[in-house]
């Protein structure tokens, strides 16, 4: 028997890390406290810190959560597709889906948080940096798949055009970049060929 307490700290611990997850697209990781995400989810701050320890694996909490978050809607959807040419394409789609979904109310979590970590060191850094790291070899090795010269600056290229998108849309409230990165990015795909399950 259970008096159900560690099913309630689990729901308080999913709940608070898609809530600082969410929080970091608009304020950046940084302006997380465990005030502001008391605050935010209604928990208290001695409940937070019950279930998290510090600060540190709130923010840790987040990324991971948002890695979650991103291969439920990014990623799980594209993978039917067969590998190389048709998968990127499909993730591309499912990339804008995703942003236009507003899973995240300030956009892509790897775009934020990838600027805003981009000098810092330690174990948080580390998670942003192993985040994005992971979404530049899928596409690396899906390009490869498909046949690109240079799976790595091809990967660059898709990259750059969908932080452009996200970044207008969220500073100009254009919309219509995501079309527009969808474009671009969907160009640097090779054509022909069709890779492998």
């Amino acid at each position: 028997m259970t008096d159900g307490r560690r099913e309630r700290g689990d729901r308080t611990r999913r709940h608070a890390a898609r809530t600082a997850a969410g929080m970091a697209t608009v304020g950046g990781l940084d302006a997380i406290t465990v005030g502001s995400l008391a605050e935010a989810t209604g928990a208290s701050k001695s409940g937070l810190l019950t279930v998290f320890g510090n600060r540190e694996e709130i923010l840790l909490a987040a990324v991971a959560e948002a890695r979650t978050l991103y291969v439920e809607h990014v990623v799980a959807p594209a993978w039917p597709a067969t590998g190389g040419a048709p998968r990127l394409h499909a993730l591309l789609a499912h990339w804008v889906a995703y942003l236009r979904a507003e899973v995240f109310p300030g956009g892509c979590f790897v775009a934020t948080t990838s600027a805003e970590y981009g000098h810092r060191t330690g174990r948080v850094a580390d998670a942003v940096r192993a985040l994005k790291r992971e979404w530049l070899d899928l596409l690396e090795r899906e390009l490869a798949t498909a046949g690109a010269v240079d799976p790595a600056e091809a990967a660059f290229r898709i990259d750059a055009y969908l932080v452009a998108g996200n970044t207008r849309r969220e500073l100009c409230g254009d919309d219509a970049a995501l079309d527009t990165a969808h474009r671009l990015a969907s160009a640097v795909v090779p054509a022909g060929v069709t890779g492998t399950g």
